[in-house]
């Protein structure tokens, strides 16, 4: 991605991730599933930076709030998603309650594992996004909105009205 730079604006930035992301092999997005917590607990199992650490807690929120019960319950979908697909279970959580979360992990149970890996890329390419908007809007201490357009800066937003 460093050698892509500068990009002209952030749709050609997540455009050009995609390529990267979906060029990779397997091996490559398991490593990345590798540095995020598991749903539901505060840290990963394997180092992270400060920012991903904190963003990673941002996008759990929901599970926070969550009864004992359904944690418990989240706690144990992980284990049994691991089991069966070799990896922690990978999800944009960002907006989700935890009961959403375990839904979502008990109905991806389903999958095979070659369609499985398939999804959990794609979350993780989510994840990624959100991730390069937060750090894109520390740089520049201005918030992009996400549109049915795309993402546009609020003050373009205004010029176009």
């Amino acid at each position: 991605m460093s050698e892509e730079r500068p990009f002209r604006d952030l749709p050609e930035l997540l455009s050009k991730a995609d390529a990267e992301w979906w060029a990779l092999e397997a091996e490559d997005w398991l490593e990345a599933f590798s540095r995020h917590p598991k749903i539901g607990e505060k840290e990963s199992a394997r180092a992270q930076a400060a920012d991903a650490r904190q963003w990673s807690e941002q996008e759990q929120a929901g599970t926070r709030s969550a009864d004992e019960e359904t944690k418990q319950q989240l706690v144990a979908a992980n284990r049994e998603y691991e089991s069966k697909f070799g990896y922690i279970y990978i999800v944009c959580a960002t907006g989700k309650t935890a009961a959403e979360l375990l839904s979502i992990c008990r109905n991806r149970l389903s999958n095979d594992p070659g369609d499985e890996l398939r999804v959990a890329a794609e979350e993780q390419r989510r994840i990624t996004h959100l991730r390069l908007r937060k750090l894109l809007e520390e740089e520049s201490g201005v918030r992009s909105q996400e549109s049915e357009g795309g993402i546009q800066n609020p003050e373009s937003r205004s010029q176009k009205g």
